[in-house]
């Protein structure tokens, strides 16, 4: 796939993070251009969120990708390749498999007897709701969707859900000299932190729990000698299925005095791993070379707005590491295995 790196490039070139809709745009006209003329075009509109369905309405297979990345140094979006790997923000996290799937879409869409749709999306790093949910909730199904997150060519079938949300507290002001005459609104934010970070600690190593990440933390008080009467905390919350009333405990834990505010959720997601899709599309994997192993994914995707609606949905993407972080690239190797191993896949279901 060395003819896709100079579009890879560029791709990765342009800044397309929740806060710049204009490069939003831009990034869905690159892949756009990449698919070419002669497929039906769906564009849709969420909150300033852009996306696109190419190809059919009523698609036996969705190939899904995202195109916004999280924010990174101006250095992150000069894509630059060291032998194997090709470096920069959305190199892994998805930019490069995006331009595989929309290949493979290209090559694909005329020739198989089933029709099959390519979905670009731009907000799944800012919760997908905008997007891929969007599209769902207009009425967008399929038989099945193969979303191209990044996995080094094996299939994840689970991933756990997410509660993205605040804690805040109101307090009384005082003289920093007198505490007792004030109500602390940052220490019961705190406090309350603390009671969620006891009951969902930190795990030492990979486990398939719930996980509680305090983000940012926020008062409107400036100055050192008084008490804070304001307070926020954003809690980023991944979670297995339970069975059980996640935000009521959550709610509990934190205590009187602090609300507990939910400004996203997103339920876990599952595949069947025995579905007649799955095991072709782990066959395809071995075909190429690879396992084709079966995984859990503690981030949430966006093939949860598919599993609410009964519909099967796995991540099945190329190699690489270090997506959000200073030294993301995707491995150039595993580019052609799983161009080949999509078309296979594509071409075994019936």
């Amino acid at each position: 796939m060395e003819d896709l790196v100079p579009a890879a490039a560029k791709l990765i070139g342009i800044r397309s993070t929740a806060d710049r809709p204009e490069e939003l745009h831009r990034a869905l006209e690159l892949v756009l251009g990449l698919v070419g003329p002669g497929f039906p075009v769906r564009r849709f509109t969420s909150r300033g969120k852009p996306s696109a369905l190419v190809g059919a309405d009523d698609p036996r297979i969705v190939l899904n990708a995202h195109l916004d990345v999280v924010p990174g140094t101006p250095e992150q979006f000069a894509a630059y390749r060291d032998g194997d790997r090709l470096y920069g923000r959305g190199a892994h996290d998805m930019k490069c498999a995006a331009l595989v799937l929309a290949t493979v879409f290209r090559q694909m869409a005329p020739r198989l007897p089933y029709p099959i749709a390519l979905q670009l999306v731009t907000d799944e790093e800012v919760g997908g709701f905008d997007g891929t949910g969007h599209q769902v909730a207009q009425g967008v199904r399929a038989g099945f969707v193969v979303i191209g997150e990044q996995s080094n060519l094996r299939i994840v079938t689970e991933s756990k859900g997410i509660l993205r949300v605040r804690l805040t507290a109101t307090g009384r002001t005082a003289h920093a000299a007198y505490p007792w005459l004030g109500e602390n609104a940052l220490l019961a934010v705190t406090q309350a932190i603390g009671r969620l970070l006891e009951r969902y600690p930190v795990p030492a190593s990979e486990q398939w729990v719930t996980t509680v990440n305090l983000a940012r933390i926020e008062t409107g008080n400036q100055a050192v000698n008084i008490v804070p009467a304001d307070a926020s905390a954003w809690l980023d919350v991944r979670f297995p299925p339970s069975g059980h009333d996640l935000v009521a405990e959550l709610r509990e834990i934190a205590g009187p005095g602090v609300r507990l505010h939910v400004d996203a959720t997103g339920a876990p997601h599952h595949a069947d791993p025995t579905s007649t899709e799955v095991r072709a599309l782990r066959r395809a994997a071995q075909s190429v070379g690879y396992d084709g192993a079966l995984l859990r994914k503690h981030g949430a995707a966006d093939g949860r707005f598919y599993s609410a609606h009964g519909i099967d949905a796995v991540i099945f993407g190329p190699g690489g590491d270090g997506q959000h972080g200073p030294a993301e690239y995707v491995d150039l190797r595993t580019l052609r295995p799983y161009h080949d191993a999509l078309c296979s896949f594509l071409r075994a279901v019936v």
